[in-house]
């Protein structure tokens, strides 16, 4: 196993260790927004629900995959303009989601945690290549 690690080129073990740290910290945000989605969706519609909860953790989102999936990754040398690809590359996302939402819940009539295997196991693998590509670049 270490000789294949140490045989992959320095770029490819950049990106697997980033996708390592992406997937440990998205993952603990994922199952964190699942969890919210879930529990307000019993009190309010699914849909809004899932707007609540996005707009909460969309900063913690920011803050920990910049400080921990990204480290030293790219430069930080404008804010402004990672913040505004930060925020388009998550509205992509919580479209996705929102699809979710949508397809599993109000069209299948399905109960309100369904959507939440798609927010864990498919959206982020939607989203990893653009925050690395583009937000964190």
């Amino acid at each position: 196993m270490r000789q294949t690690w140490e045989g992959l080129d320095p770029e490819r073990r950049t990106v697997l260790v980033q996708l390592a740290r992406y997937a440990a910290t998205g993952f603990g945000i994922t199952i964190a927004v699942a969890l919210a989605y879930w529990v307000v969706a019993h009190f309010i519609d699914p849909n809004l629900s899932l707007l609540l909860v996005f707009i909460v953790f969309n900063f913690i989102s920011y803050a920990l995959h910049g400080r921990i999936s990204f480290k030293d990754h790219g430069g930080r040398d404008n804010p402004a303009r990672r913040n505004l690809r930060f925020a388009l590359v998550n509205v992509g996302g919580l479209v996705v989601n929102q699809f979710w939402v949508w397809l599993l819940v109000k069209q299948l009539g399905g109960p309100t945690w369904w959507p939440t295997l798609a927010f864990v196991f498919v959206t982020p693998w939607l989203t990893f290549a653009l925050h690395r590509k583009w937000v964190y670049a």
